[in-house]
């Protein structure tokens, strides 16, 4: 069942074998995590996210329409329990940002001004509303098509076009003073 297809393993599931999902997950594991890691606050919320998705996408695999790939139907299911989290959560927490997950600079000044550069990119971010994040982060980051990103998320191509017109000019808005050359160091 290894070499089956997306399909064909979520099927096997459904009809209770016992492996499929698992390799379901093994195969997509990585780019589910990715998509927990950018829709949420922070790594802990990301995880608690993606097993709450996963736990949701194992008990409800029979409902899944085979016009659409499964990666696309998981993914959509980790982006909505992010989604529900940060609704429930209502208060924002503090970025989740470790010198881990920057990159390796060569000077300790440069260290610190990438660190500086990470966080206030991530706050200004973190700042859009959580569609236009969302829209952004899939078409921009992940690299997805408008068309797929619009359909993972359930809306219009047009909707995606517009979230993400519209979170480009806040973050420009936001990161305005990072124009001047001068305010680099």
């Amino acid at each position: 069942m290894e070499n089956g297809s997306d399909k064909e393993l979520l099927a096997a599931h459904v009809r209770g074998e016992p492996h499929a999902f698992s390799e379901l997950l093994r195969r997509h594991k990585d780019h589910l995590w990715q998509t927990a890691l950018r829709t949420s606050y922070s790594r802990e919320d990301a995880a608690d996210c993606l097993q709450d998705a996963l736990f949701s996408a194992h008990r409800t695999a029979e409902t899944f329409r085979a016009e659409s790939e499964v990666r696309s139907w998981l993914h959509a299911i980790v982006v909505n329990a992010c989604l529900d989290r940060i609704r429930r959560n209502k208060t924002r927490r503090a970025i989740s940002v470790t010198p881990d997950t920057m990159p390796e600079a060569v000077e300790p000044r440069d260290a610190y001004a990438d660190y500086e550069l990470n966080l206030v990119v991530s706050e200004a971010l973190f700042s859009l509303p959580d569609e236009q994040r969302l829209a952004l982060v899939m078409t921009e980051m992940e690299g997805r098509s408008v068309a797929e990103t619009a359909l993972a998320l359930g809306v219009a191509e047009g909707t995606i076009k517009s979230r993400c017109a519209r979170a480009r000019v806040r973050l420009q808005e936001r990161l305005e003073f990072f124009r001047d050359p001068g305010n680099r160091s």
